[in-house]
């Protein structure tokens, strides 16, 4: 199996949104990897979801390693951005960090 060069996990419970908009966020992640090339070789893209990342607040939360790069109150359109800035280009989006490990 090919090596992933990144991880994304995305927070689909309802602790941290009340409104479970993460669920959205995990249903429109495949669209915006193959968009930017992002499923198949050496720069794929990993993706999972969770039901809890333990922060319960600030949420969505979407958790992109292995930089370990934690951003809150996640939109499609900030997602659309994580994509194409952080995992297509490797800039952080620095205005979206809620922690870092």
């Amino acid at each position: 199996m090919e090596p992933y060069a990144r991880h994304v996990l995305v927070c689909t419970g309802a602790f941290c949104s009340p409104e479970r908009r993460g669920r959205s966020l995990y249903a429109l992640l495949p669209t915006l990897l193959e968009r930017e090339g992002l499923l198949f070789g050496p720069t794929r893209v990993k993706r999972g979801e969770t039901p809890c990342l333990g922060v319960c607040t600030g949420g969505p939360i979407v958790v992109v390693y292995p930089e370990g790069i934690w951003y809150g109150e996640v939109t499609p359109a900030l997602l659309e951005r994580i994509v194409r800035e952080h995992l297509r280009d490797g800039r952080v989006i620095e205005e979206a960090v809620i922690h870092r490990l």
